[in-house]
């Protein structure tokens, strides 16, 4: 196990279905639901969930073929069925793509070789966000008076 294991954000309301989550070294991202009064470009909650688990995906991915190539293209969606029923809100049939280009030469064919491979080390036991997922690790809530 590494010397600092401990991950946290902080998420802080901005605004009525706004929030802002801060990690621990300065970075943030701003999220939320979509206004009613109009359409909102920015990402819910979910779909974060879902570019957590492209991103982590693609990080492992792009390490282990990248060092052999430059890819030309490099895209992976992440798609699911968000559903609601006696177990509640949830995501189903989560699925990762990934399309990856190499130009011609003796790396890129390594590379090509590597992919299908790397893919599977990042789903299998690389990927810390969809390995949370697919071992069912439960969700602690506590609430604290300010």
């Amino acid at each position: 196990m590494s010397e600092h294991s401990e991950r946290s954000v902080v998420v802080e309301r901005t605004s009525s279905g706004r929030f802002v989550a801060t990690n621990t070294r300065g970075g943030s991202i701003e999220f939320g639901t979509s206004p009613d009064s109009g359409p909102d470009t920015g990402f819910t909650p979910v779909e974060l969930f879902l570019a957590a688990i492209g991103g982590c995906s693609a990080v492992d991915v792009d390490a282990a073929t990248g060092r052999h190539a430059e890819p030309t293209r490099f895209s992976v969606t992440v798609r699911g069925d968000k559903v609601s029923d006696d177990l509640g809100n949830r995501l189903t049939n989560l699925e990762v793509a990934f399309t990856v280009t190499f130009p011609d030469g003796e790396g890129a064919e390594r590379a090509r070789s590597i992919l299908p491979r790397a893919v599977r080390a990042s789903h299998d036991r690389l990927c810390t966000v969809s390995r949370t997922v697919e071992v069912g690790t439960p969700v602690t809530t506590t609430v604290t008076e300010a």
